[in-house]
């Protein structure tokens, strides 16, 4: 059943983690994007930028990785095992991240270090984020109830792709963020930073997509098999269109359509990827509702999320209502 109080939670985590993808994804696209940036002044500006935001995106990760252990729990036991030593280069770049942005604006001899450390710690995040997701769309052994792989089975040329991916979407991210809140050279720069990485991601997406249905033959019958493959060959020409709002917003300098286009691009690109799992949540055979925790947990965390959701939207909406608009050298939250 699709309305099932397993798929309903599995919808409800799928959301909070495409939720931190976006959110958190221009933030980390930000630090990816220093060494591009022309001066310390305009690396601070791009900093400020997400300043008030940054912190509150990853309450989406908190969100997702609490509900997954709560309601999928076995889910859990099997995916943490298997890929232990990208959480832990996931949490410790995040961590080093947060450290580098307050550091960064107080030290007085040593900003440059904290400078590589806020590029390095979004750097690690974002490859660690996207070499898990290459490994568990190849799939992840179980035996019985337990993961039954090897120490280094998620590292693969195929996680390698993915997490260059990423990296790649994530600098888009931050790159049309900045076209979205800054002015002048800085506008103009991130206008032409847009444009490679918005190719390179095409390219890179393009080769994903090719090489994921002959990762496993489930995969290959839903994306070509008949009739599920007339289904999903609206995918590809969603993303053809989100590709050409890309172009067209970049083409007529329009501060806004390139944003939104990047958001859509990973969107669709989601939405792929669920596609090729359903109805598993951990390939290639664990299903949601295997991996669910009995009906009476799930009843009892719905209550809270059904009121912890809307806040966590509403509180996020206001803080990008109030500091919304441009941000000018000179203006700083610290």
């Amino acid at each position: 059943m699709i309305f099932d109080l397993a798929h309903i939670w599995a919808g409800l985590i799928a959301f909070a983690v495409l939720a931190y993808v976006l959110l958190d994804g221009f933030d980390l696209g930000i630090g990816i994007l220093f060494p591009f940036l022309k001066d310390r002044e305009e690396r601070h500006l791009a900093m400020n930028t997400i300043a008030p935001v940054w912190d509150g995106n990853e309450t989406w990760l908190v969100l997702g990785g609490g509900g997954l252990f709560a309601v999928f729990p076995l889910a859990y036991a099997i995916v943490m095992p298997a890929l232990y030593p990208l959480m832990i280069a996931m949490l410790l770049g995040l961590v080093f991240r947060g450290v580098a942005f307050e550091f960064v604006h107080r030290s007085v001899r040593n900003k440059g270090l904290w400078e590589v450390g806020f590029w390095g710690g979004s750097l690690v995040a974002a490859i660690a984020q996207g070499m898990a997701l290459g490994a568990l769309v190849q799939g992840i052994a179980v035996d019985g109830r337990a993961y039954a792989g090897g120490d280094w089975d998620w590292l693969t040329p195929f996680s390698a792709l993915t997490a260059l991916a990423l990296v790649v979407g994530y600098a888009l991210l931050g790159a049309t963020w900045l076209i979205v809140k800054t002015e002048g050279e800085t506008l103009a720069r991130a206008m032409r930073l847009a444009q490679p990485l918005g190719v390179a991601l095409l390219a890179l997406v393009g080769a994903v997509s090719l090489a994921t249905p002959f990762l496993r033959p489930e995969y290959l019958d839903r994306w070509f098999g008949w009739p599920s493959g007339a289904w999903s060959a609206i995918v590809p020409l969603l993303l053809a269109a989100c590709v050409w709002q890309l172009w067209k917003g970049l083409r007529d300098r329009d501060h806004l359509r390139p944003f939104l286009a990047s958001v859509a691009i990973f969107v669709v690109s989601y939405a792929g990827l669920g596609v090729s799992f359903y109805p598993n949540l951990v390939p290639p055979s664990l299903t949601i509702a295997e991996a669910a925790a009995p009906d009476s947990s799930l009843k009892f965390l719905l209550v809270g999320a059904v009121v912890l959701i809307p806040m966590i939207l509403a509180y996020t909406a206001y803080s990008y209502w109030v500091f919304r608009g441009k941000v000018r050298p000179g203006d700083g939250y610290h």
